[in-house]
């Protein structure tokens, strides 16, 4: 018997996403970093994305680069490093983010101590105002890595999108294409990545607008459902249900579409709204807010109308759905990125693995 509440993994969807993903960043001499995050790095899901061609497996938290630990590959770690932190950062990523030199001095520290050198990253601000070093700052912080034993500067990166919603450009990525002239030139080296950012920046790349220099990118939606996130589109060729997500009904029954009574606030603080369309017939399914983003979650049958949740249970309109639904059986959805990365987050939710 399946377990319910579970989130469903298409491991072949997966590995042809990857594959996509891969035959696109070539064309443009471009390395694709497989982002684990949104599903916790379960190691089964991440060796797809490996098998699919990735050149390496990027994740914001160290617990999750230690579950990939015994995978032959380069790590690395997308979240700035936490100074209380550095053991760890070195022991399990190859690579970090940087933007900090009080944190690259500590992590200098440690790699000495574990007889290391670890990678540098720097990233640089774009104008999304999330981390990074401003522009007209990077080349004093350059000169001042240099300095540092136990790290090696092997590049610099950018994010967009995540905070600001700033959406990559030919010229927003063209300015970070000449910073890379400008340190190479400056200091006599060679930056191997020049990492152009995330899903966000795929589209460029479809319409023949990446820069030259950027030869690095960090995607983890466009691998695992499909879609560049600038603008949100599908990626051609590319499931965007890779993952499905499946609850159980637990109660079903006939009632009125307006609570009765005074209305106040629900479990979250917010005050609910509702429209009357007399009586219908209700699901309530084994799972809630505390599990999953509700707003992230896209009933397959289409005659299924979300109606709200609380922590523990998903209200649903049923009333439409044309099988003879019954105490017990399962309601699937598509899962957005919300959704996945609290599903797969949730102890509570199990994971199969198809």
């Amino acid at each position: 018997m399946n377990i319910c509440p579970r989130i469903e993994v298409n491991l072949n969807k997966i590995r042809h996403n990857t594959k996509v993903l891969k035959e696109l960043c070539e064309k443009s001499n471009i390395m694709l970093a497989g982002v684990t995050k949104v599903f916790c790095a379960i190691p089964e899901v991440a060796k797809e994305i490996v098998k699919g061609g990735v050149d390496m497996l990027a994740d914001s938290r160290i617990e999750n680069l230690k579950k990939l630990k015994d995978i032959n590959i380069p790590k690395l770690l997308l979240r700035l490093p936490m100074n209380s932190r550095v053991e760890d950062v070195v022991r399990y990523a190859d690579i970090s983010l940087n933007s900090e030199l009080k944190t690259i001095e500590s992590l200098s520290n440690e790699a000495i101590k574990q007889n290391k050198v670890h990678n540098i990253v720097l990233m640089v601000d774009l104008g999304d105002l999330r981390e990074g070093v401003w522009r007209s700052d990077v080349v004093d912080t350059v000169k001042e890595i240099l300095k540092f034993k136990g790290v090696k500067l092997i590049g610099i990166g950018t994010n967009l999108t995540c905070y600001g919603g700033v959406i990559p450009s030919k010229e927003n990525l063209g300015w970070l294409s000449e910073l890379a002239n400008t340190i190479e030139k400056e200091f006599g080296i060679t930056l191997e990545i020049i990492s152009g950012g995330n899903s966000s920046s795929l589209h460029l790349l479809e319409k023949g607008e990446m820069p030259e220099k950027i030869n690095h990118l960090r995607p983890g939606e466009a691998i695992l459902l499909g879609r560049e996130t600038a603008y949100g589109k599908v990626i051609k060729d590319t499931y965007q249900d890779a993952f499905t997500f499946v609850a159980e009904i637990i109660e079903l029954k006939e009632k009125p579409s307006i609570p009765i009574g005074e209305i106040g606030m629900d479990a979250f603080g917010n005050k609910p709204t509702f429209a009357d369309k007399g009586i219908r017939k209700r699901a309530i399914l084994a799972v809630g807010r505390q599990d999953v983003s509700v707003e992230n979650l896209i009933p397959i049958d289409k005659n299924i109308e979300i109606l709200g949740a609380s922590s523990d249970h998903l209200i649903l309109d049923v009333t439409d759905v044309q099988k003879d639904l019954k105490v017990g059986d399962e309601i699937r959805f598509n899962v957005e990125y919300g959704a996945l990365l609290q599903l797969s987050t949730s102890e509570y939710i199990h994971k199969s693995i198809q």
